[in-house]
């Protein structure tokens, strides 16, 4: 392994890679919240999809909304199926 390339601290499960100085790291986890993010716009349009995230209150996360949910490290996946399941929306219409 090349001296210059050291490990970072694991965070949520996913291993990050530092290569020298060069600090843009891309992770499977903010690929993730970024179609996260993506479906919830082209699903529920960017102001009522934003709103839902930050207000709605999803009972089977605990009683939090999605953006608690995933600053509290939970899956992005999870966190739209849930969304999905309490809005009513079809499979369908999900992906």
């Amino acid at each position: 392994m090349d001296p210059r390339r050291r490990r970072l601290p694991r965070r949520r499960g996913i291993r990050a890679w530092r290569y020298g100085d060069r600090a843009g790291l891309c992770t499977l986890e903010r690929v993730q919240e970024r179609e996260f993010w993506q479906l919830l716009e082209e699903v529920l349009g960017r102001g009522y999809g934003r709103a839902l995230a930050h207000d709605q209150v999803l009972d089977r996360l605990d009683g939090m909304t999605a953006i608690e949910a995933l600053d509290a490290g939970e899956e992005p996946r999870v966190v739209w199926n849930v969304l999905c399941d309490q809005m009513g929306i079809p499979d369908a219409e999900r992906w």
